[in-house]
């Protein structure tokens, strides 16, 4: 983990992708120079951890560029006692992001094995604050509602009604909605309506359902 070529990687990262951008949020930069991302990659792909791009982690999954990572939590506006619901865990690095963030994470994730890896990963590194689940993300994870933050890192053709039912009132979620074209959207769920912002454009894979 503290392997100073990866420290010296992280670094850059943080300093020509993410600050030398619009990201701005100490605690966002500070988390993305902490997280490990190399070890959320499979061996052979490590070299290429930190590089402004989405990697391939199996089972048709990716995990997303550093930048993309970073827009998404910095746009939820987190703080220390918030508590965050994740949908799909994928290699488990922007549960790690998160966990550094806030007090206690949910994360689901349909696919068993990429649960699996992400687990063990995020357990190798001494996280305390992250509960899992396998499950269908498209219905969340009612038992800990309402959360603080919602993210969601697959898409669905629309945003579903379950994970709406679950954000605390003046709670925030990030979501990519689409499926040929996708557009990352703000749902922010005000006193008596949610509402919803379109930011940028982007490309996720799709949000895997139970049959």
């Amino acid at each position: 983990m503290n392997d100073p070529r990866y420290e010296g990687m992280r670094e850059r990262m943080v300093e020509s992708q993410l600050r030398s951008r619009d990201i701005r949020d100490e605690r966002v930069l500070r988390a993305m120079g902490k997280v490990p991302r190399h070890l959320f990659v499979p061996e052979d792909m490590r070299r290429h951890a930190y590089n402004d791009e989405p990697l391939s982690i199996g089972e048709g999954q990716t995990i997303s560029q550093p930048y993309i990572v970073a827009y998404m939590t910095q746009a939820l506006e987190l703080q220390p006692h918030h508590s965050v619901l994740e949908i799909g865990t994928g290699s488990g690095y922007q549960t790690a992001v998160l966990a550094e963030l806030v007090d206690s994470v949910c994360t689901v994730e349909i696919l068993p094995g990429l649960t699996s890896r992400a687990r063990k990963a995020l357990d190798d590194l001494q996280y305390k604050n992250i509960r899992f689940r396998i499950g269908d993300g498209a219905l969340g994870w009612d038992k800990f509602a309402p959360y603080d933050g919602i993210m969601v890192t697959a898409a669905p053709g629309k945003i579903p009604g379950a994970l709406q039912a679950q954000l605390r009132e003046s709670g925030r979620m990030i979501i990519p909605v689409g499926v040929a074209f996708q557009d990352l959207v703000m749902v922010t769920h005000g006193r008596h309506r949610f509402n919803r912002k379109t930011l940028i454009p982007v490309r996720f894979v799709p949000l895997v359902r139970s049959s």
